[in-house]
C-alpha cells in the first residue's frame, strides 16, 4: 500500500499556504465515490504527509459524493451499479461523469 499520494500532498500544501501559519485543527474533504482510494488509505497518507507540519494533528473529515453518470446515447442520468458503467435504459457504455470524481477541500478548521 502506498502511503504518500500526490492528491493528499497537494491538499496539504494548499492548506498550509492559505492558513498563514495557524495550527490546523481539522480538514473537511469532499471525495467522489469513483476516486480509487479508501478512507483508510487517505487517512494513512495524510498522517504520513502531514507529520512535522502545522497540520500534523488535524482531524480529517471525509464526505463521500455519490457517482452520477449521464448516458451519451440517450442522456439518461444514473448511478453506476457495475464497473462497466452501462446505461440501465439503453445499455450504452458511453457515459459522461457528472459527479463522483471530486477530491477537494470543503473547509479548514484553524486554531
Amino acid at each position: 500500500m502506498t502511503i504518500q499520494h500526490p492528491a493528499v500532498e497537494s491538499i496539504l500544501n494548499n492548506v498550509l499556504q492559505r492558513t498563514n501559519g495557524g495550527r490546523i485543527k481539522g480538514i473537511h474533504l469532499m471525495i467522489g465515490e469513483l476516486v480509487d482510494m479508501t478512507d483508510e488509505s487517505i487517512q494513512l497518507s495524510w498522517d504520513h504527509t502531514a507529520k512535522g507540519t502545522l497540520a500534523e494533528d488535524a482531524a480529517l473529515h471525509i464526505r463521500r459524493v455519490p457517482a452520477e453518470l449521464q448516458c451519451m446515447a440517450c442522456f439518461q442520468k444514473y448511478h453506476p451499479d457495475s464497473p462497466e458503467f452501462s446505461c440501465p435504459r439503453c445499455g450504452s457504455v458511453g457515459a459522461k461523469v457528472i459527479t463522483g470524481e471530486e477530491f477537494s477541500v470543503e473547509t479548514v478548521d484553524v486554531e
